[in-house]
């Protein structure tokens, strides 16, 4: 099947994850997908199997001694950030830089969308603007599949190459039960990322962090000296923090603090927030700053109005990947083989590839293609992804 195709197949089933469900996956509809991709696999006389978690795995056999053992990963579930059905893809054919009209209400510009720079005369595929595309990742997965199809149709010498189609990436349980006694690659590559020819390996470190007040509730009229809001404490403990490491204020390697959602009555508050930094010393001050708003608090108001709790999510990946840079070398080669010219960003955002990393199997992210993820103007480049396949066919052949 020719890579648009199966792109577009796959970007039409609905697999958001949930992030409220109590199940794994998330939602039942992901397993839709494995089901195609397994039926896929065995078309192309893929050895591969779905386990009950949702995962799906295969592997091709080595042709030849001596070749490191490679493995290729992408997620089926798309982000709940934006309606995801029903998604219907549109192909623009050798974009010439105008103004791209999604739907009657919605366009998308390259002043406004600078990434449209970087593909003029390049064939697109778009949303109605209705929906998010599913690029991310669904672009990741069309890569490996036609890479898979190019492999068995080649006589290319290769060590073991191990496949992986993950659930529940967007919500951050991916790995969650990843089988690592059945991947037994020497590393691996998320085919996960935005431009082609980027080789990521430096991420977030990352944690959550839940704040919860407990005010005491007195009827107005009677509240003098009485009554505490659990509400304007919470306000008070937002405003507290450096207001340089809100989100909105920071790039590249910068952290921040992201508050994600905020509820409660006068008697009871909760916020939510991400913490993010690229340094893991500025990682654990950003969680002392919380712990310190927390304490003045608690002894402003005599009582513990205030509690924090934060749990790790996962860490940067470079901190191990240093010690072995294999997996970069080879990725940036095989970019420069198929003649363009690697960059490696810094992933301001996390990665499956890092906790998989953190767990023995080094794990880098290469780009698909797609851009504007989680949202009605995400886009793909249909030369880009098809770039991407020559790019792990390179990998395979010179490692």
């Amino acid at each position: 099947m020719e890579i648009v195709k199966r792109f577009i197949s796959y970007a039409k089933m609905d697999t958001q994850s949930d992030p409220n469900s109590l199940t794994f996956p998330s939602t039942s509809k992901q397993k839709e997908l494995a089901r195609l991709l397994l039926k896929e696999l065995e078309q192309l006389k893929i050895s591969a199997f779905k386990d009950e978690y949702g995962y799906l795995y295969g592997k091709v056999p080595k042709t030849v001694p001596n070749k490191p053992s490679i493995g290729f990963i992408a997620h089926m579930d798309t982000s709940f950030d934006a309606p995801g059905f029903p998604v219907k893809p549109r192909i623009i054919k050798n974009y010439d830089g105008s103004t791209i009209k999604l739907n009657e209400t919605l366009s998308m510009d390259k002043e406004t969308f600078p990434a449209l720079k970087e593909v003029i005369n390049d064939d697109l595929i778009v949303t109605d603007g209705n929906t998010l595309l599913g690029a991310d990742n669904k672009a990741g997965i069309a890569i490996i599949m036609d890479f898979l199809q190019v492999l068995k149709e080649s006589k290319l010498e290769h060590g073991d190459i191990y496949i992986a189609f993950t659930p529940d990436e967007e919500i951050g349980q991916g790995t969650k039960y990843f089988n690592y006694d059945f991947f037994k690659a020497d590393f691996a590559y998320t085919v996960d990322g935005g431009k082609v020819g980027t080789v990521e390996y430096e991420n977030f470190n990352a944690a959550s962090a839940k704040v919860t007040f407990t005010g005491k509730s007195i009827h107005p009229g009677d509240a003098k000296n009485r009554l505490v809001n659990a509400l304007q404490v919470a306000f008070k403990f937002n405003s507290m923090l450096p207001p340089f490491l809100d989100p909105a204020n920071t790039e590249n390697k910068e952290g921040f603090n992201h508050l994600t959602s905020a509820s409660g009555t006068v008697e009871k508050a909760e916020l939510n927030y991400i913490i993010r930094n690229h340094d893991y010393d500025l990682f654990l001050h950003q969680q002392r700053d919380f712990h310190k708003i927390k304490d003045y608090l608690n002894d402003y108001y005599g009582y513990q109005i205030c509690e924090v709790e934060i749990n790790e999510s996962y860490l940067n990946m470079y901190e191990i990947l240093k010690k072995d840079l294999t997996p970069i070398k080879l990725a940036t080669q095989a970019i420069k083989n198929i003649g363009l010219t690697p960059t490696s960003p810094p992933i301001r955002g996390g990665t499956d590839g890092a906790r998989l990393t953190y767990q023995g199997l080094p794990c880098p992210n290469l780009g698909t293609g797609g851009f504007n993820f989680h949202g009605r103007f995400e886009f793909l480049s249909i030369n880009q992804m098809k770039k991407a396949v020559l790019i792990l066919k390179e990998i395979v052949k010179i490692a």
